[in-house]
C-alpha cells in the first residue's frame, strides 16, 4: 500500500520531483504544468523584454541620420539604457522574495511595454535617451526568470534550467538585430511609408508582443510547485522573512558581490556587444545595414545553445568536482572570453572578425550561465537579492564598459573591444576568493562537515541525489 501512497503524493506532477516539489529533471520539449509551463513563460516573457530593449541598436544608422545624432548621444543612450536596467534588478530582487516572480514579472513588462512604443513618439536626442533609459527598466525581467527556474527545478538541474530560459530569453536580443532592419524595409517597400515614419511604426511591434506574454504570465503561470508564492509559504509553516533582515544577509555576503563582478564582465560584455557590433560592422567594413544586422545577430542568437550550455557544464562539474568544479568552470570559459575579445579587436578582415565573433559569444554566454550555476548555492534565505545582485552587476558593468571605451572618440572601436577583453580577464579573477564553508572553494577544501549548521542557509544543495555535490 505504501508505494500506491507514494504514487498518489506525486500525482500532480509529470516531472519526478525532490521533497519540495521542484523537478528533477528538465524536460525543454514538454509544456506540463507547473515546471515546464513555468520555464516556457519565463523564456518567452524575457526574450520579449530582450527583444523590446534591443530593437533600437540595429537602426540606429537611420535613427542617427534622422535625429542627428552624434556619437556622444549614442553613448549615452546606451549608458541610459543599462544605468535604467540597474536600478530596476536590484529591485526586482526583493521584489521577488516577497510577491512572488510571476506577479514581479508581469508588472514590469506591463509597466515598460508602453515605453518602447513610444520610440514612435522621439524627435530630439534627448527624447531619444529618456526613452532607452526607460526601456532598460524591462531588462530587470531577467531576475524573476532566474528566480522562477530556482524556485522549480532541484539543484541538480538548476544550472541547466538557469541556463536555458535564460539563454533562450537573451536570444531576443539577436533576433532584434536581425527582424527589426526586416521590419523596417518592409514597410517602406510594402507600405510606402517614408524613412522617418517607418523607423518609429517598427517599434510598436515589440510592445505588443511583450504586453501579450505579460498577460499570459499571469494568466497561466505559477510561482512555486505548490502554488502561490504566498500560499506555500502557509503550507510549509515557514514566516515571512522581515524585509530588512532578508536584504542584509544578501547584501553582506561577499560571494555575491564577487558574483556581481563576474557576471558584469560576462553578461555585461555581452550586453555592450549587442549595442556596438553592428555600427561596428557597418562602419567598418562597409556592410550594409541588413548584413550588418545579419552579423549582429549571430550573438544573440548563439544563446540557444551556448549559455545552456553554461549551465548543463556547471551542473556536471558540480556532480563530480563538487563547488570547486563549478567555479574553475566559470573561471575557465569566462578567462577564455575575455581571450577571445582582445583577438577581436585586432582581426582586420570581415570573415576573420566573424569567426571570432561567433567563438567570443559562445563563450561568454556560457560563462553566463555557469555563474547562475552558482548564484542559487550562494544564499537561500536570500536568494531574490542574490540574484539582483549579480544581475544588477551584469547592467553595471555595460555601463562601465560603455563609459570607459564605448562614449565619444576616445578610442577607436576595435580599440574598445580589445580592452573590453582585457578588462573581462582581471574581473574574472576575484572567482579564486570565493569559499563554502561545507564545499569549499577552488584551492581549498571545506573547512566544516557539508552537514552541519551554518549562520547561512547553504543547505539548499541539500536535497535528495544533491547531497552529493555537497561532500
Amino acid at each position: 500500500m505504501e508505494p500506491a501512497g507514494s504514487l498518489k503524493l506525486q500525482s500532480p506532477f509529470s516531472l519526478p520531483v525532490d521533497s519540495d516539489n521542484k523537478a528533477t529533471e528538465f524536460r525543454p520539449l514538454q509544456i506540463s504544468s507547473p515546471h515546464m509551463r513555468a520555464f516556457h513563460l519565463a523564456w518567452l516573457s524575457l526574450f520579449c523584454c530582450f527583444f523590446s530593449t534591443f530593437s533600437i541598436p540595429p537602426l540606429l544608422p537611420v535613427i542617427r541620420d534622422d535625429l542627428k545624432l552624434t556619437e556622444t548621444d549614442i553613448g549615452n543612450a546606451g549608458i541610459a539604457s543599462f544605468v535604467g536596467s540597474i536600478f530596476s534588478r536590484l529591485a526586482m530582487g526583493p521584489a521577488c522574495d516577497l510577491m512572488g516572480p510571476r506577479i514581479a514579472s508581469a508588472a514590469l513588462s506591463l509597466t515598460t511595454a508602453p515605453i518602447i512604443m513610444s520610440a514612435s513618439l522621439v524627435t530630439s536626442p534627448t527624447s531619444f535617451i529618456l526613452i532607452r533609459f526607460g526601456v532598460g527598466f524591462s531588462l530587470a525581467n531577467f531576475v524573476a526568470n532566474q528566480f522562477w527556474m530556482t524556485s522549480m527545478f532541484s539543484p541538480s538541474v538548476v544550472g541547466l534550467a538557469n541556463g536555458v530560459s535564460a539563454g533562450w530569453a537573451n536570444m531576443g536580443a539577436g533576433v532584434a538585430q536581425l527582424v527589426m532592419p526586416q521590419i523596417y524595409h518592409l514597410l517602406i517597400s510594402l507600405l510606402g511609408l517614408p524613412l522617418s515614419t517607418a523607423w518609429r511604426v517598427s517599434f510598436l511591434i515589440p510592445g505588443f508582443f511583450q504586453a501579450v506574454t505579460a498577460i499570459m504570465v499571469l494568466a497561466y503561470g505559477q510561482d512555486l510547485p505548490s502554488g502561490s508564492y504566498k500560499d506555500f509559504r502557509k503550507a510549509i509553516g515557514k514566516p515571512k522573512d522581515n524585509f530588512s533582515e532578508m536584504l542584509y544577509n544578501g547584501l553582506t555576503n561577499y560571494r555575491g558581490w564577487i558574483l556581481a563582478l563576474t557576471y558584469g564582465y560576462c553578461f555585461g560584455s555581452e550586453l555592450t556587444t549587442d549595442n556596438i557590433i553592428a555600427r561596428y560592422f557597418y562602419d567598418r567594413f562597409g556592410v550594409n545595414l541588413q548584413v550588418a544586422g545579419m552579423i549582429a545577430a549571430s550573438v544573440g542568437l548563439a544563446n540557444l545553445f551556448s549559455r545552456p550550455m553554461g549551465g548543463a557544464l556547471s551542473d556536471k562539474m558540480g556532480r563530480r568536482f563538487g563547488m570547486r568544479g563549478r567555479l574553475w568552470g566559470l573561471w575557465s570559459v569566462q578567462t577564455v572570453a575575455g581571450l577571445l575579445c582582445v583577438l577581436l579587436g585586432r582581426v582586420n578582415s570581415l570573415w576573420g572578425s566573424i569567426a571570432v565573433l561567433c567563438m567570443f559569444s559562445v563563450f561568454v554566454q556560457a560563462a553566463s550561465g555557469l555563474t547562475f550555476g552558482v548564484v542559487p548555492f550562494v544564499s537561500e534565505r536570500s536568494l531574490g537579492v542574490i540574484a539582483g545582485m549579480t544581475g544588477s552587476g551584469g547592467t553595471i558593468g555595460a555601463v562601465v564598459t560603455q563609459m570607459l571605451l564605448f562614449s565619444g572618440s576616445r578610442f577607436s572601436l576595435q580599440t574598445s573591444i580589445s580592452f573590453m577583453g582585457l578588462m573581462m580577464i582581471v574581473c574574472t579573477l576575484p572567482v579564486t576568493f570565493i569559499f563554502f564553508p561545507q564545499w569549499g572553494g577552488m584551492f581549498f577544501s571545506p573547512s566544516c562537515n557539508a552537514n552541519s549548521s551554518a549562520p547561512e542557509d547553504y543547505h539548499l544543495l541539500e536535497s535528495g541525489s544533491d547531497k552529493k555535490e555537497s561532500k
